[in-house]
């Protein structure tokens, strides 16, 4: 149980590490295309950010009931509630009120890298799921094929 809590959480920090590293690249290149520059507190949002879309997106085992267009509509609106929640208490923290355009960023530069983020995911959810299908075919044949001689 333990080793498997270990690669179970080795596997949800190499995902969150790439997800933030690729997040934060890309982050980098939009702001020297843009010409502006970023501050701590947005490398900071940036990684919590990942980390809530990086906790919804392992909870995927909870909606396998499921079809997968629903469990992804649903893991984007816990992992936004999240997101909003966060920004919500940030915002109480700093003393500096959220305003209406700061939600349209946040909404914007967080639903953009998300569904893109998901989509890698889910595929390789998709890719896996299908060699798998394959490995079994292909030992069901094998079985088949060694009842018949015997």
């Amino acid at each position: 149980m333990v080793v498997v809590m270990k690669k179970k959480f080795g596997q949800f920090f190499m995902e969150l590490c790439c997800s933030y590293t690729f997040v934060s690249v890309i982050g980098a290149v939009v702001n020297m295309i843009g010409g502006t520059e970023t501050n701590n507190v947005n490398v900071i949002m940036m990684f919590v950010f990942c980390t809530i879309a990086c906790i919804v997106l392992n909870l995927h085992k909870l909606f396998d009931y499921f079809s997968p267009l629903f469990m992804i509509v649903v893991q984007y609106v816990i992992a936004t509630i999240l997101v909003f929640g966060t920004a919500y208490m940030f915002g109480l923290i700093s003393e500096e009120p959220l305003t209406r355009k700061n939600w349209y960023e946040l909404f914007r530069s967080f639903t953009i890298p998300y569904f893109i983020g998901a989509g890698i995911y889910y595929y390789g959810i998709y890719a896996e799921a299908k060699v798998q299908s394959h490995m079994i075919k292909e030992i069901q044949m094998a079985d088949e094929k060694g009842k018949s001689a015997g």
